[in-house]
């Protein structure tokens, strides 16, 4: 992902002992006899000081001859920064990056093919939401590290009171109880009309996409014909409840509008109900979770994966002690230590177990079994900064005609993937 905007994890304390904030890379000359330097670049807030504590400790105790050097990057101006990294001879050793910008880090050359590693590191066990962005023509260059995605949050009572006794499991039984639901003052559902990533599952479902690639070349695909059936379910679904149509989860934050205790479901990760409950107290214990439905009950609906792959840069000087590094992060041991303390979804989904006591988080690994990411052009965050998919919505849920907005946003989407 470019941003978070979808893992919202615990604020991340200063990592005194462990970090320095400084950008430097991994080409310290290294003491005759003495341990590698390996540089590691973690994102701010993707996991507590604690959890880089014990792996710190515990990785130097396993691997004598290296020395991490771990430091905390910012979010805000890091796309300029892996790319001057990446293009210097003193990059880092180990970057951690958001998984749907693998391929434009790695279009320019600077991150080390690490395919010929994936047998060894269970490839065939990712999630594919973190996997496939990763593989760029068909090359492993981002090793999946944690995944995040989206789930039904509900409100037990108001399940009860309108006789809704079982989460749904299919689209169809949704909508029936979600009309439910939706009466007096109860909203069935609150869902915005941009939320565009919600939109991309149910695209997905229906076996479309947002973009696709056409030989050399990229174009929009929401005008096709499995695309607009996925923004007519959605339009269903926005209707059953009084969410704007003209914004996303954001304006107004969809939390403070669930606190208020008169809507029935929104979508979000697990972590917004701890939210919610900040806003609202009494809602404590009242929350339940339950996978975005697909058509079928044989298995939950497309979702799209949030989450951060680990890139081992061409520059780095220590390629070797890097990627024991990620083979450590990725392994089972980090990844059951990761996925309790910080509620997120393992990389593999037969570590999915490790995480069923928290029902939250056993909901989002259910739906990361299904995980998607977005488009994988270079171009793609070209596309998010000007956004016509947000603009196509509107336009649906006030009346256009879908298909020939849905033409509109296409043309748009092909124009800023062919530049």
């Amino acid at each position: 992902m470019k941003t978070r905007p979808l893992a919202g994890p615990v604020a991340l304390a200063a990592a005194v002992a462990l970090a320095a904030t400084a950008c430097g890379g991994s080409g310290d000359p290294v003491t005759s006899g003495g341990p590698e330097k390996v540089t590691v670049w973690i994102m701010k807030d993707s996991v507590t000081d604690a959890f880089l504590a014990r792996f710190r400790s515990g990785f130097e105790a396993e691997h004598q001859d290296i020395d991490l050097d771990i430091q905390i990057q910012e979010w805000d101006g890091i796309g300029e920064r892996v790319t001057a990294a990446l293009a210097s001879k003193d990059a880092p050793d180990v970057i951690e990056v958001g998984n749907t910008q693998v391929a434009q880090y790695a279009a320019s050359g600077g991150v080390r093919d690490l395919s010929e590693k994936t047998t060894e590191l269970n490839g065939a066990d990712w999630l594919p939401g973190l996997a496939e962005p990763g593989k760029v023509d068909g090359r492993q260059y981002g090793i999946p590290w944690y995944a995040a995605n989206r789930v039904v949050i509900y409100h037990k009572d108001l399940f009860a009171e309108a006789g809704v006794t079982a989460p749904p499991k299919t689209q169809a039984e949704w909508l029936a109880a979600t009309a439910k639901l939706d009466r007096g003052a109860t909203q069935g559902i609150y869902l915005p009309g941009q939320n565009w990533y919600t939109l991309s599952g149910f695209v997905w479902e229906e076996g479309g996409d947002l973009a696709v690639q056409d030989g050399t070349r990229w174009k929009g695909a929401l005008d096709t014909p499995q695309a607009l059936a996925g923004m007519d379910f959605y339009r269903k679904l926005q209707a059953l409840g009084k969410g704007p149509k003209d914004s996303d989860e954001a304006k107004p934050p969809q939390a403070e509008v669930f606190a208020k205790g008169d809507v029935a479901q929104i979508i979000a990760v697990p972590g917004g109900a701890k939210i919610v409950e900040e806003i609202n107290p009494a809602l404590k214990g009242k929350l339940g979770f339950f996978p975005v439905p697909g058509k079928s009950a044989e298995k939950p609906g497309a979702v799209f994966t949030g989450g951060s792959d680990l890139i081992v840069p061409e520059a780095s000087t220590h390629p070797e002690a890097a990627y024991e590094v990620v083979r450590a992060l990725a392994g089972e041991k980090w990844q059951t230590d990761m996925a309790k303390t910080m509620s997120y979804v393992p990389n593999r989904t037969s570590l999915a177990r490790v995480i069923q006591d928290d029902e939250g988080t056993a909901a989002m690994a259910a739906g990361a079994a299904q995980g998607r990411a977005t488009p994988n052009s270079p171009q793609w965050a070209a596309v998010e900064a000007t956004n016509p998919i947000k603009q196509y919505m509107t336009a649906v849920l006030t009346g256009t005609d879908p298909a020939r907005a849905a033409a509109t946003a296409s043309q748009s989407i092909t124009k800023t993937l062919g530049s």
